[in-house]
């Protein structure tokens, strides 16, 4: 008997940084790996932690910053979003205080004005995922 073949589980966190009540920006990685450019930080959720715990977890260890969960975002599913195989994804909005590093698969840390989010540089469906939030 085959077995059955289903999406891998992912999350993917919109991080607001905040210092004090400014707004500072979004924060992107820069990727170490293939698909190189910017994403959100994120990850693949691990056997026995909740979707909530994996994005909190993937942030500390993309960015070295302890976020808290607003409200799940959305969830994006196309099969073709991730270049290496059908992921599913639970995106999360999150804020943060700090001043984030990279670490783990983020080669860089950077924080974006709204306005100078470098679209054209995202990998994944993340241009999309963030032009819906600006939209929203």
């Amino acid at each position: 008997m085959e077995k059955p073949k289903t999406p891998l589980l992912a999350v993917d966190g919109i991080v607001r940084l905040w210092e004090g009540n400014l707004f500072k920006g979004i924060v992107l990685i820069e990727r170490l790996y293939p698909p190189y450019g910017f994403a959100l930080p994120g990850g693949f959720v691990e056997v026995g932690e909740t979707v909530e715990q994996a994005v909190l977890r993937e942030v500390k260890e993309e960015t070295g910053l302890d976020a808290s969960i607003k409200r799940l975002f959305g969830v994006y599913s196309h099969p073709e979003r991730d270049p290496r195989f059908h992921v599913v994804s639970l995106v999360f909005l999150l804020d943060a205080w700090g001043k984030p590093h990279a670490s783990s698969d983020a080669k860089k840390v950077y924080v974006f004005k709204l306005e100078d989010i470098p679209f054209e540089k995202l990998v994944f469906d993340h241009k999309q995922i963030l032009l819906d939030f600006i939209r929203s």
